[in-house]
């Protein structure tokens, strides 16, 4: 690894994300993965599942 690499990598490990970030984050993960399987998937899909599953938590 190059020394302009190691410290991009460090300097990307301090970075902390907002809980917005996070979630955007994982959707965008989700959508990527699931839409290769599934053409029919959809980023609005999965943001409204993804809701889903957050409100659910909160309700316990």
């Amino acid at each position: 690894m190059t020394e302009d690499l190691k410290d991009l990598v460090a300097r990307a490990r301090q970075i902390e994300m907002t809980p917005a970030q996070l979630r955007e984050q994982r959707r965008s993960f989700v959508y990527g993965n699931t839409h290769i399987e599934n053409e029919r998937i959809t980023r609005e899909l999965v943001a409204e599942v993804d809701q889903k599953l957050e409100d659910e938590k909160k309700a316990g």
